[in-house]
């Protein structure tokens, strides 16, 4: 069956005028640890204090927004990736299902999300490491995360699948421990604490603008889902394998981040005495599982976002450059694959550049603003598609699916996009502005097409 299978993807890959040259190993349950680590299970610990406080309390609700926007694209992404099972994502996607041009400028502004996000990760945890070991700088936190990231990349993807699987028990384990204390905590009343509806809803402190914009921060958490579909030739079991990994490995994480941030918000509900909000969660940790649980929750928040999460991010913006990079829309060198393990070499060694650069330069805080901008930005753009691709071109006929479903997930989207700040835009706008500049010297004014882009 899986040789079958393999024969049908590979044929896949070829009808669309590529060669397959990566190597196919993945099954749905790899591409299901794969976007949990992407995503980070416990990926509300980091941000907790942000979220809880824009939120005005009501923590899981702004989850529970932003993982309908997701839902509906994550959709998206399944019919798309059962379309056009091959590597580069959204960029692949819109350019094959809407316009080659466009897809090229959604592949652009994905791009910000995918190269911002390594050096993201990399900062914050170096940054709390510094905290922790204050003899090492954070650059130099930086160098080693980046290090060990790029050499199991190189490694090839089966060696980050081993590391994934490890990662993810360590994260999981350390969810549980965190669940069992909070639950612990608030049934013996101590303090005062006991369980509520507030986290979920509280009419006294709600409006759509806060609810909005604690969203626009929350979604952050989410990013990642959208990655699994960058590996689309390293995938075995068929055309809908990617796609259900995907829907899956978004609802899975969501169910974790509510309970997480639920039994958090009712341990510490005074949300606004946090000593420090940056690491507001070590707070609630050490409240409900004394000093040994505030390390642990600080320890392993730094392996799961400096190693597990950068580790995927890396290999899904290398193999959004190798798309891009075979189709002549960036550098032909980024198609360059490692002779003997079969990875995009030299797009997994930009990538590392430039997460070192990235880091010198730009802050946590417009790091964050700037990987969701570009982020939802193209999510709206893969959500036309579906409407342009299956009811115009394929005259589907399925409303619901190809219309209804699409339409919702860019409503949600554009709900929370609007709600960025000034500088958001403004530096989004610029990077779009300077990906219409390349589009326009690669192009040769429009005039000439990726190599050999024709919708199918």
């Amino acid at each position: 069956m899986d040789k079958r299978d393999d024969h049908e993807s590979s044929l896949s890959v070829e009808q669309f005028g590529y060669k397959q040259e990566l190597k196919r190993s993945l099954s749905f349950w790899d591409l299901l640890v794969y976007g949990l680590i992407f995503m980070v299970p416990i990926a509300p610990m980091g941000i907790y204090g942000q979220v809880v406080q824009t939120a005005h309390g009501m923590v899981v609700l702004a989850y529970l927004i932003g993982l309908v926007g997701m839902i509906f694209t994550a959709f998206s992404y399944f019919r798309m990736s059962e379309a056009f099972p091959i590597a580069g994502s959204a960029y692949a996607y819109v350019q094959r299902g809407w316009n080659p041009f466009i897809g090229f400028l959604a592949g652009w502004m994905i791009m910000l999300d995918y190269i911002l996000i390594p050096g993201l990760l990399y900062l914050v945890s170096a940054s709390w490491l510094n905290e922790l070991v204050p003899g090492v700088p954070t650059w130099g936190w930086v160098v080693v995360f980046v290090v060990i990231n790029t050499i199991i990349n190189i490694r090839g993807i089966q060696m980050t699948n081993r590391a994934n699987w490890v990662i993810l028990v360590i994260e999981l384990l350390t969810f549980l421990a965190f669940c069992i204390a909070a639950l612990i905590y608030v049934a013996s009343g101590t303090a005062g604490t006991h369980f509520t509806f507030t986290p979920v809803f509280n009419p006294h402190e709600f409006s759509w603008a806060m609810v909005g914009s604690a969203t626009s921060i929350a979604v952050l958490s989410f990013l990642g889902f959208d990655g699994i579909s960058t590996l689309a030739e390293e995938t075995r079991g068929g055309r809908s394998t990617m796609g259900k990994a995907t829907v899956a490995a978004l609802i899975v994480v969501a169910a974790l981040f509510m309970v997480l941030t639920y039994l958090a918000a009712v341990a510490y509900p005074d949300y606004t005495q946090f000593p420090d909000p940056n690491v507001a969660f070590y707070f609630v940790a050490e409240r409900v599982g004394g000093t040994w649980l505030k390390l642990l929750t600080l320890v392993v928040t730094v392996i799961a976002w400096g190693i597990a999460n950068a580790l995927a991010a890396q290999a899904a913006i290398s193999r959004l450059l190798y798309s891009m990079g075979r189709d002549r829309m960036l550098p032909a060198v980024l198609s360059t694959v490692h002779p003997r393990y079969k990875t995009p070499i030299v797009s997994t060694l930009v990538v590392a550049v430039l997460s070192i650069i990235v880091t010198a330069f730009l802050s946590i805080d417009n790091l964050s603003r700037l990987v969701n901008f570009g982020a939802l930005t193209t999510f709206i753009a893969l959500n036309l598609t579906v409407m342009i691709y299956f009811l115009s071109k394929r005259r589907s006929g399925r409303w619901g699916a190809h219309f209804l479903m699409p339409l919702l997930g860019i409503l949600v989207l554009l709900y929370v996009w609007l709600n960025f700040d000034a500088l958001t835009f403004y530096l989004g706008g610029s990077w779009f502005i300077l990906g219409v500049i390349v589009l326009l010297i690669t192009t040769r004014g429009l005039r000439v097409k990726p190599k050999d882009i024709e919708s199918v």
